[in-house]
């Protein structure tokens, strides 16, 4: 039990159990919302990291000999239930995840490229600053280290570039930026 506060002023309270956070990651899972397609149009220019086997090369070389400079489509889905927990400090989560790359050809046709399976920690601290939403993330787990910091600095430049505008506009969108 957590007790909350009392307080005489005007304020929002916002209040998430484990199980009610868990019950709503269970939902999505079971309902299959926690499936994305990412295509390299989708992606602004100034991404790390372009859906094309020309970028990809660098993780896998043959995609580039055997498809040069093809566009290439992402399809994230999620294996098994996120489990979220709830801390003062902050939110916490147990991802398993998988990514399966397609080489997109000039006929429309996907050629299956690779598939990872990404089981992965995350540790997330809202911030509440005037109106706006924000936030910090960190990663942990899944990969090598090498790859998880480059991963974090993808997902982290990817939570600043998708999420949290999209939290702020969800949730705030009266909010002065």
């Amino acid at each position: 039990p957590v007790a909350l506060p009392a307080v005489h002023e005007p304020m929002l309270l916002l209040a998430v159990t484990e199980f009610v956070a868990n019950s709503a990651a269970f939902v999505y899972f079971t309902a299959g919302a926690l499936h994305r397609n990412i295509s390299s149009d989708m992606l602004p220019r100034r991404f790390p990291l372009q859906l094309r086997t020309k970028s990809m090369g660098v993780f896998s070389p043959q995609l580039q000999e055997h498809y040069p400079d093809q566009p290439m489509e992402l399809h994230l889905s999620a294996r098994r239930q996120p489990l979220l927990s709830c801390r003062p400090d902050a939110l916490h989560g147990a991802l398993f995840g998988s990514a399966e790359a397609f080489v997109v050809l000039p006929n429309a046709t996907r050629v299956p490229a690779f598939l990872l399976n990404i089981d992965a920690n995350v540790t997330g601290k809202p911030t509440i600053s005037g109106n706006r939403l924000g936030g910090t993330v960190s990663l942990t787990g899944g990969l090598p280290i090498l790859q998880v910091k480059r991963l974090e600095t993808l997902l982290k430049f990817g939570l600043w570039l998708f999420g949290v505008p999209w939290a702020n506009s969800e949730c705030c969108p009266h909010a002065v930026p």
